[in-house]
């Protein structure tokens, strides 16, 4: 069972966490049954979204269902809040097994029905302008506790489930197993079998992490929260960036897209009189120059942790069109769920008050 520890929860294992064939092995070598029983739960699993318990499964015997309930564990998190804005975008507060609480969103667009999860309880990345990491880190996701996120907005919805993007809480690859452990749960034909090329990962600039990932080849979208084009303003910004300079991070960014053939795409938040001048945006063009990218421009949401307030739309067009003017590829992202706090944080933090 030693193999199993990471993924058991108070004495059972969290089958979710596991693909068709790992739990094959298990239901044979752990629990003696036949193989068939794991297609026949992932079948279950499949078709209730993970909104299902074991005696519910009723073509398997009875005698085996309570092994299941004795040994088995499906992660299913409660939803304790729910907003719904005026664009369509629906913002989820999730209870997990612990009373730990996260965020996900859920997002509607021509291309498809966006969720963005979370990857952890709070986050230790300490940025200026986020409110994800009230509190600091507490723990790690699960695999599965990343694919319930999926689920939970598919069955409230309706409505399929197209595209992710590992934006939420908690930065990606700090969670580095588990994150990639999810990323084959998510994309497979026992599951919810969204293609990589429709999921986008985002990260502060974890360099290390990123090689690690580009080795793995995952066609996925890769993200980089830049927000500043040299080094001081981004320390300011990201206490990340005292450990890989701007032009660490850039020279790993360039390697990551020659490596995939794969464009990243580098986020951008504007932030009124911090990194939204005419010189912050040739210089952005610059430092990116040579690298296969996109640069996204956000309008900061604020919050109370801080003074920041972003520039007005007529700045930020400028700043587009800066950018444009010396030869990058940009566009202003289009805000959804302003009215519902849909920035990464905003209602966990207000729920941790309360």
């Amino acid at each position: 069972m030693d193999e199993y520890d990471e993924y058991m929860v108070n004495g059972k294992l969290d089958i979710l966490s596991l693909s068709k064939e790992e739990l094959k092995i298990f239901f044979t070598d752990e629990l003696g049954l036949k193989s068939y029983r794991a297609d026949q739960v992932r079948s279950w699993l499949n078709k209730s979204l993970g909104d299902i318990e074991f005696f519910q499964m009723g073509n398997i015997p009875k005698t085996e269902r309570k092994i299941f309930e004795d040994n088995l564990y499906i992660d299913n998190p409660k939803i304790i809040k729910k907003q719904i804005s005026s664009d369509g975008t629906i913002k989820y507060l999730l209870e997990l097994r612990d009373k730990n609480t996260i965020e996900s969103v859920f997002m509607r667009y021509i291309h498809g029905n966006t969720v963005c999860i979370s990857t952890q309880v709070g986050c230790r990345m300490s940025c200026a302008f986020c409110a994800s990491a009230a509190g600091g880190l507490s723990r790690n996701l699960l695999p599965s506790e990343m694919l319930s996120q999926l689920y939970v907005a598919w069955r409230d919805t309706g409505e399929k489930i197209s595209n992710v993007v590992l934006m939420g809480i908690g930065e990606p690859l700090d969670n580095f197993d588990n994150v990639l452990k999810f990323l084959e749960l998510v994309n497979s034909p026992d599951g919810p079998n969204i293609g990589y090329r429709h999921i986008s990962l985002s990260t502060c600039g974890l360099v290390d992490k990123m090689q690690k990932l580009k080795e793995k080849k995952i066609p996925l979208t890769l993200s980089v929260s830049l927000h500043a084009a040299e080094n001081e303003t981004r320390k300011k910004l990201m206490p990340i960036s005292g450990k890989w300079s701007i032009d660490k991070l850039l020279d790993a960014c360039r390697e990551y897209a020659n490596f995939t053939k794969r464009r990243i795409s580098f986020e951008y938040i504007l932030i009124d009189n911090i990194n939204d001048s005419e010189q912050d945006a040739m210089l952005l063009a610059k430092k990116t120059k040579n690298i296969l990218c996109h640069i996204n421009l956000i309008l900061l949401n604020e919050t109370a942790e801080n003074n920041f307030k972003p520039p007005d739309m007529k700045k930020a067009q400028h700043f587009k069109e800066t950018l444009e003017r010396f030869g990058a590829n940009a566009t202003i992202r289009r805000k959804c769920g302003r009215d519902i706090e849909a920035s990464c944080g905003q209602l966990r933090k207000n729920n941790l008050k309360t």
